[in-house]
């Protein structure tokens, strides 16, 4: 079992910046990739970042350059920082643990980017 807890999001205007966080319930090290994802109103579930436990980084088309992931071990947190926010950045993001087979979720935190 893996808990994990979103906080960070929040309302932001279009060109600023907010740092996502989730807590994880168990060391990063014993999950094989960590990721966000978000989705916004009547769109489907979109992968935004992840982050293996050997620190391989990959990211939407959309996102690069503007997000980044990264994980502190000792802390047990993964974070997005989020540059250039854009309205099309508006969405509930949410955190997965990928371990094995097994997929887990966070409760999500919304991000809201005014124009």
């Amino acid at each position: 079992q893996v808990q994990l807890v979103e906080s960070g999001g929040g309302l932001v205007q279009a060109g600023g910046s907010l740092r996502l966080s989730c807590a994880v319930s168990r060391s990063l090290f014993s999950i094989n990739i960590m990721g966000w994802y978000r989705q916004a109103p009547g769109k489907q579930r979109e992968l935004v970042a992840t982050i293996t436990s050997l620190g391989y980084r990959d990211y939407a088309d959309s996102v690069k350059g503007r997000f980044t992931i990264s994980r502190d071990n000792a802390k047990k947190t993964v974070f997005l920082q989020m540059n250039s926010l854009e309205p099309d950045d508006t969405a509930v993001y949410r955190c997965n643990a990928k371990v094995q087979e097994y997929d887990y979720w966070g409760q999500g935190t919304q991000v809201t980017v005014s124009s």
